[in-house]
């Protein structure tokens, strides 16, 4: 859904560095208040970031990166783990999940769009 969304807005996501910019979209929709306004602020002024970012995606530091928003989804998912009541748990989860993903995604583009305008 996020590929299909940059696509959408006319961004190539060949770059690594467009797809960190994907995962920042997922951070931002999945992390705690605090968290989300910081990474706001570094959407916000993602062509200094990407500037500074590593040439080589090996180089890019992915596990301090997927732990603030991988609490914020464990919670959901593990509802699902419970016997009869795990499967509408997980539609009801996974439908607010994806919509709140899919809304983030369209909002971080268009800012990223009227930045340029």
């Amino acid at each position: 859904m996020l590929y299909e969304i940059a696509a959408a807005y006319g961004f190539n996501l060949d770059d690594y560095k467009e797809r960190i910019y994907l995962l920042h979209i997922f951070e931002l929709s999945f992390s705690s208040r605090e968290h989300s306004r910081n990474v706001y602020i570094k959407l916000a002024n993602w062509d200094n970031l990407a500037a500074a970012l590593p040439q080589d995606i090996n180089q890019f530091e992915w596990r301090k990166f997927q732990q603030e928003y991988r609490d914020y989804i464990d919670l959901a998912k593990m509802a699902q783990l419970l016997p009869v009541i795990g499967a509408p748990v997980g539609l009801i989860a996974n439908y607010s999940l994806i919509k709140k993903l899919g809304v983030t995604a369209m909002n971080a583009y268009r800012m990223r769009l009227l930045k340029d305008v």
